[in-house]
């Protein structure tokens, strides 16, 4: 085998791969200069200390090249993802097939008010509500590794409806305020139209809650893994709501199906504690740094509920994952998931629990 190129030969490859989506010559050397400058050590991430640190003898105008690049220049940033994610999915299918598209968001702590996006607000490094920037990603991910796909800025409504605020850092105007999950059907689109390789979409209570998410993704025929919330309802197996009234004396015919106030849909957890124990069994879905990863997990057959009086036909049976680890006083997670009948309930796990990849990442 000859030798290995050494890692800065490679780090010159991928800049200049990436420097394709600049648009003009002129901007290669401040972006080397700025991607330079996150690789290096230390805290601060702004430009100015960046650039005393790669140019200490011209560190005015190196600030100077590499602000007016990140502020000013006007690149294409979708563009120059699409080559990093292109570039970093040649080397994910080599170990295995793409197995999930996870939706999630990034957090990034800020101690201003300046920067665009900005608010108090969850953030998933602090673990808490801090001021912090958000955005929410795509991650093709398999067993091996994860490739961020897509990603875009979440900007909060308090943002969005700031003019002086938005003028004063320039967010474009036709740039409105669209909810996590709506980005994320964006982000999901675009990948789609790039022909990426297609996997069921995978998502945390934050997205998967929201039952419009779930009909767009039914919508583009993907099937999903997606965390719910236990006090979501459904109906549980082999239960349903009623079918439409048979016409009324007046001729009328209704058309929506309907419940009685005996015939109910129920929580996520009535159904989890309601379960007979022969409903749950340990299954392991992946080797951890400290042995095997094991827990207690049932998957059942029921029907999501929202708002299907107002449908003519109920929603369709999906899947429903519940775990229940044996040290805990009731079910901690549960999923709705569209994969076929016939998947066994250990695959249906690994699907849920491909999240730790990026995770991990």
């Amino acid at each position: 085998m000859g030798r290995q190129p050494s890692a800065q030969a490679r780090f010159e490859s991928y800049v200049a791969r990436l420097s394709s989506a600049l648009g003009h010559a002129d901007r290669c050397d401040p972006f080397r200069a700025y991607l330079t400058g996150l690789l290096l050590s230390g805290e601060r991430k702004s430009v100015e200390p960046m650039a005393a640190k790669i140019d200490p003898l011209h560190t005015r105008a190196r600030h100077q090249s590499m602000h007016h690049f990140v502020a000013n220049a006007p690149w294409d940033d979708q563009a120059a993802i699409a080559i990093a994610r292109d570039w970093a999915l040649e080397q994910a299918e080599r170990h295995a097939l793409i197995s999930g598209w996870v939706v999630d968001d990034t957090g990034i702590p800020k101690k201003g008010s300046h920067s665009v996006g900005v608010a108090r607000q969850y953030c998933g490094v602090r673990g808490k509500q801090d001021s912090c920037q958000v955005a929410v990603t795509v991650s093709l991910a398999n067993s091996a590794m994860s490739v961020p796909a897509a990603y875009r800025l979440y900007l909060p409504e308090s943002w969005a409806k700031d003019k002086k605020r938005r003028r004063g850092v320039g967010v474009p105007d036709d740039v409105q305020f669209r909810t996590k999950w709506q980005i994320a059907i964006d982000l999901i689109d675009g990948l789609l139209d790039d022909e990426l390789p297609s996997a069921p979409v995978v998502a945390d209570a934050g997205y998967g809650d929201t039952t419009a998410f779930r009909d767009e993704l039914t919508e583009r025929d993907l099937t999903y893994v997606v965390g719910v919330k236990p006090e979501t309802t459904a109906w549980p197996p082999g239960q349903a709501p009623l079918p439409p009234k048979p016409r009324s004396a007046r001729g009328r015919t209704p058309k929506n199906v309907r419940r009685t106030p005996k015939h109910q849909p129920v929580s996520l957890r009535e159904i989890a504690t309601t379960l007979p124990k022969a409903e749950w069994q340990q299954v392991r879905w992946r080797e951890g740094t400290r042995g095997m990863m094991l827990s207690r997990f049932a998957a059942v057959r029921a029907r999501p509920a929202h708002r299907d009086e107002s449908r003519s036909e109920p929603r369709p049976i999906e899947w429903l994952l519940i775990e229940w680890p044996r040290t805990e006083p009731e079910p901690t997670k549960y999923w709705f998931s569209t994969l076929s009948e016939d998947t066994d309930i250990e695959p249906l796990v690994r699907q849920a629990k491909i999240r730790w990849r990026i995770e991990r990442d």
